[in-house]
Order: C-alpha cells, then structure tokens, then sequence
C-alpha cells in the first residue's frame, strides 16, 4: 500500500492478490444532471490510449450533425496509433448516424430498433473480446426508454469475459446498472450559464 493512502475497510476474501485484485476489469458509469460525464469518460480513455488499450467509443448523441471535439480527438490518435504505433487503435461509432435519441413523433419505433441494434453489435464486440476498453457514451437514454433491455445490459457487462473496461456514460442511469458498477459518479450541479439564459458555447462545450 502506497505511504499515506489508507487502508480498505475490508479486504476481500477471494482469493486474490492485492495486484490481481487491482488490475481486475472496471465498470464505470458516470451520470447525473451536472456536466462532465462523458469529458471524464473519455479523460479516462486517454489515459487507456496511453497504455496501448484498443479504445471502441459508441456513442449515443443528439444529433450526427454534432460536431464533438472528443470525437475529432480520438480519430486523429486512432491515425497516429495507425501511423506510427503509438498508443492504441480507436474505433468511433457515432449512433446518431441514422438515428437520434431525441424523440419526433411517428419514429420512435425506427429509433428504437437502431438503438437495440446498436447494442447487440456491442455485446458481440464484449463477448469476442474486440476491445480493451470502451466507453459507452450517452447510453442511460436508450436504457431508459425501454429501447435496450437494461437485465441484458447488466447480465452482459457482469459476465463480460477477459479484462475489458467499459465506461458509461447519461443521466438517469437505471439502478440495476449503479448496483452492478465498480465506480459510479453522480455529477450535480451548481451552477451553470444557461441558468442565466446563456447557450453552450463553442469550443467549450460542444
């Protein structure tokens, strides 16, 4: 144990070592109506990219229109990892790209079955072992309005084989998904701009 950092209330009696313990594969979700869920998210996902993790980002936005400074980021070391060898490879599912969680009425079933086929092509990516780490970007709204099942959620990420960390990230995570998570972060707010009737602005938030 490093000097100065407390020791655990428990120790756990499975059998394992205390690095063993350790490096065993994490399940983070991030949620909460404060801002910088998924900035934390992806923060961890550069430090995976450091490391030489395979990074696979699915996310669930607004709109593909959107364009997302994380997204340009990571494509841009997924291409120097493919250049030069440094870091990791990057995958960018944008899910927006043929639909959106925002609602229109008449399309919710189109939506819907996009988004649950989005997440049957992460679920065979979990159980081939595809990636080392994934972040799962927004992915509380589709769980919430019944568009994913939220057992087959848990019960996937739980059983989840290998050493694979995955991130999600979007308000109203479902309890089943806190209960079942290694490291929840509830965001809150204190006090934000829109509060005064001020936009996001570009190149800070969007």
């Amino acid at each position: 144990m490093p000097k100065g950092v407390p020791l655990p209330e428990s120790i756990p009696d499975d059998g394992l070592t205390t690095r063993q313990r350790r490096n065993q594969p994490v399940l983070a979700v991030h949620t909460g109506p404060g801002k910088g869920k998924s900035t934390a998210a992806f923060g961890m996902a550069l430090r995976a990219w450091n490391q030489g993790f395979d990074i696979a980002v699915f996310q669930f936005v607004k709109s593909a229109k959107w364009k997302v400074g994380e997204e340009a980021a990571f494509r841009t070391l997924g291409q120097l990892h493919d250049d030069t060898g440094a870091g990791g490879a990057v995958e960018w599912h944008k899910m927006g790209e043929g639909w959106s969680w925002t609602r229109k009425q008449g399309s919710d079933d189109d939506h819907a079955e996009a988004a649950a086929a989005g997440w049957q092509e992460i679920k065979r990516r979990l159980e081939t072992e595809q990636h080392r780490f994934y972040v799962l970007d927004e992915f509380t709204y589709p769980l919430k309005w019944g568009w994913v099942d939220v057992d087959e959620v848990v019960e996937t990420l739980r059983n989840r084989p290998g050493n694979q960390h995955v991130v999600i990230t979007g308000r109203d995570a479902p309890q089943a998904l806190i209960d079942a998570a290694d490291l929840v972060t509830e965001m809150t707010k204190v006090k934000h701009p829109m509060d005064a009737g001020r936009k996001g602005q570009r190149g800070i938030e969007w």
